[in-house]
């Protein structure tokens, strides 16, 4: 079965089977955000975000490096901001 994960970089994703406590009402909320069908797919989709999140934060970093934002905290998710 092949999975369908973030653009790939050249290569199949490395798969592996994990077994996690998970608070129900979350994954079903998440399920219904992303209209994912499976647990799987709820899942993929949301590290896609969260992948892609961590991508365009560092874009606005560097775009603000370069001088072309005049506000840092802008370009900082919640995530960012306790790296610092």
């Amino acid at each position: 079965m092949k999975h369908k994960s973030a653009p790939s970089r050249g290569a199949e994703p490395a798969l592996a089977r994990k077994n996690m406590d998970m608070d129900v009402a979350k994954l079903e909320a998440v399920r219904a955000i992303l209209g994912a069908r499976t647990d799987t797919e709820t899942v993929d989709r949301a590290l896609d975000y969260v992948i892609f999140q961590g991508e365009v934060s560092t874009a606005l970093e560097n775009l603000y490096d370069l001088g072309g934002l005049d506000d840092r905290s802008a370009t900082a998710t919640p995530t960012a901001r306790r790296k610092r």
